[in-house]
């Protein structure tokens, strides 16, 4: 995970050699990964790494909001104490992986903190939701975990997240998973933007 970079061609041949396969089930799974909106396909040319505009992130922002500041607020309404020993148990687990060089591995433990948020509510549909979602969310955390100098940082602001549950006060839940969105949401998109410039430029 990581490897490539938004608009980048996948090889078929190099990543058939790379991982030891026949290129059968590398077209298989870019046609899986173009499905869940990571891929897109170009006639007669192949495979690229979805390419995400700012429109299209703050959709993606937008939507991550919405099912968890509605988590954030339900759970706000009584918490119950082992939903948040396991929230802080994996926040520890976000820490450690912190200290990796494993991107892929600070992404999905960044992922399942959040979905943890969401399955505290008790609404499958919602789950649902949210995993749709995380295929997407995938592409922007990359661009976070990939340029930001501290992965600490991201990991401890989570911290706060914890302290807004425990308080169980509402507004302060939401205040806290609106600022914690707001900052990856504004990070994402000028990091885009800057690519971007980095490219026509060159």
């Amino acid at each position: 995970a990581g490897r490539f970079l938004p608009g980048e061609r996948l090889s078929e041949v190099a990543l058939s050699r790379d991982l030891g396969v026949s290129r059968a089930p590398i077209r298989e799974a870019a046609r899986l990964l173009e499905s869940r909106g990571l891929l897109v396909s170009q006639p007669r040319r192949g495979f690229f790494v979805r390419e995400l505009n700012a429109s299209e992130l703050h959709d993606i922002f937008d939507l991550r909001l919405c099912l968890e500041r509605h988590a954030m607020e339900h759970l706000a309404g009584g918490c119950p104490p082992e939903t948040l020993v396991m929230l802080q148990r994996q926040v520890e687990v976000l820490c450690e992986a912190a200290a990796s060089d494993s991107e892929s591995l600070r992404i999905e433990e960044d992922l399942v903190f959040h979905r943890m948020l969401i399955e505290g509510v008790g609404n499958l549909r919602l789950l649902k939701s949210f995993d749709d979602l995380a295929h997407e969310l995938r592409l922007c955390i990359t661009l976070i975990t990939r340029t930001h100098e501290a992965p600490e940082t991201i990991a401890d602001s989570h911290h706060l997240l914890l302290d807004a549950l425990a308080s169980g006060d509402q507004l302060r839940c939401r205040e806290a998973i609106d600022y914690h969105i707001g900052v990856a949401r504004d990070y994402v998109v000028q990091r885009v933007d800057d690519l971007r410039a980095a490219a026509s430029s060159s």
